[in-house]
């Protein structure tokens, strides 16, 4: 008995060293540049860095944006900060904001 106990407390030590790490990693944002916003379709076009959740490298591409109200943020050349998720099989904007 006290080896489980001894068990779930090494587990629940871990956890939470890795928790913090997780939760920072879910918020991280991309940097990149709006090249075109094409409101019909709910996508954006950006010039980006890597965007390491995805391992992506540095490119430009058309996102599909989880909220057609983001478009309305956003215009042509801004900087923007952002955020990344394959949503169903589909890399989808689920942050943006502009870069200050």
């Amino acid at each position: 008995m006290k080896a489980i106990f001894r068990t779930l407390a090494a587990l629940l030590a871990m956890a939470s060293l890795i928790l913090p790490i997780s939760l920072f990693a879910a918020d991280q944002l991309s940097e990149g540049t709006v090249k075109k916003i094409d409101a019909a379709s709910q996508r954006v076009m950006l010039t980006h860095g890597p965007i390491e959740n995805l391992g992506m490298p540095p490119m430009t591409m058309m996102f599909k944006v989880k909220d057609a109200t983001m478009l309305k943020q956003v215009k042509n050349g801004d900087k923007v900060h952002f955020r990344v998720e394959d949503l169903g099989g589909e890399y989808t904007v689920v942050r943006i904001e502009t870069a200050q």
